[in-house]
């Protein structure tokens, strides 16, 4: 592969407010997520009244995270809220009200800095008629390019006609959804080893993909632009089995096609690790629907974005533009000279 410089763009990149705000003193409800700040460098994430994570000030601070994207060779990052803040457990109104506090945050930054980022909003997804609005307000009124969504609400998959009102919606704006999990199954049997994060996700995202895909709104609005994190979880992996299930048992049948022609219409991140996974995405999914994310700025991530684009041989010059930037960019509806003219020379 080519050593030459790529214009990168990492589409999964989180960001909370440094003047989070505090619903729990608000309401009373120490089930909101808040942010306590421990120093000028770093804070720690509160929930149910114990500590959920500790964060640097690259969780919120612009100017601290391009420079790690200056010395990491990242051009742009996409930004997107933490899951935790989700709260689609809350009163509808509330979970508004922290939504918009984080949507208005991200168009700030991006308006300060919009040759290094582009921003994606939150919605009460629990209230399709409140997300709408939402929605339309952060794409409208904000100039956001996406909603981040995440792959449940209370239960409820994304196949449910309260979520798939809001999808729908989102499909008839053009509006691209990125799709994170959060309230994971079987989160009750992982207490220890932090298997939430590394078997939990995954298998959560897959659950949420096959929902969507079951859902048939991919035959209703073919074009509809939703991307998957951690490359789609075990969802590949889960296709051949999944449209066996499809073929023996007709009354499950709820699309025109197998699952696996509707999983070849989404988007994924990199966030697999391993070069033989991603190859593996190729073969499914093909170069132009997979797109570099990292997870920043967590310890799970992915150091620089895009290291397993990287690290796979025998890719074209053309495949390595596409899913270190183009695609990203192609998939918020924008073009290169958004910026490109300011970092690529």
């Amino acid at each position: 592969m080519s050593k030459e410089k790529h214009f990168r763009v990492d589409f999964h990149a989180h960001i909370i407010p440094d003047n989070f705000p505090d619903l729990d003193a608000k309401y009373g409800d120490n089930r909101f997520p808040t942010l306590k700040h421990t120093c000028s460098c770093g804070a720690e994430i509160f929930k149910d009244g114990k500590s959920f994570r500790q964060v640097e000030d690259n969780a919120w601070d612009p100017e601290k995270r391009i420079a790690q994207m200056d010395e990491e060779g990242v051009d742009v990052q996409v930004l997107s809220p933490i899951p935790v803040t989700f709260t689609y457990w809350a009163d509808p109104e509330k979970c508004l009200e922290l939504s918009k506090a984080q949507n208005d945050f991200i168009a700030s930054v991006v308006a300060k800095y919009p040759d290094r980022f582009v921003g994606l909003g939150t919605v009460p997804l629990q209230d399709a008629d409140l997300a709408i609005a939402e929605m339309e307000r952060a794409v409208k009124e904000l100039g956001l390019k996406g909603i981040e969504i995440g792959s449940n609400a209370n239960g409820k998959t994304l196949d449910d006609p309260n979520i798939l009102k809001f999808l729908e919606a989102a499909a008839k704006m053009d509006v691209p959804i990125f799709v994170h999990p959060w309230a994971t199954i079987g989160v009750e049997r992982m207490p220890k080893h932090n298997f939430m994060y590394s078997i939990g996700m995954p298998s959560e995202t897959a659950l949420a993909a096959a929902s969507l895909i079951f859902s048939g709104i991919l035959d209703k609005y073919p074009n509809f632009k939703i991307c998957f994190s951690h490359g789609g979880g075990s969802l590949p992996y889960l296709l051949p089995r999944i449209d066996q299930a499809w073929e023996v048992w007709p009354h499950i049948r709820t699309t025109e096609n197998p699952p696996s022609h509707y999983a070849k219409k989404l988007y994924y991140d990199t966030l697999v690790y391993d070069p033989r996974n991603l190859q593996y995405m190729l073969e499914k999914f093909g170069a132009e629907h997979i797109i570099t994310g990292s997870d920043y700025p967590f310890l799970l991530r992915e150091v620089p974005a895009g290291r397993v684009v990287e690290q796979l041989e025998n890719l074209s010059e053309e495949e390595v533009k596409q899913m270190l930037g183009e695609n990203a960019i192609e998939f918020l509806g924008l073009t290169k000279s958004s910026f490109i003219k300011e970092t690529i020379k």
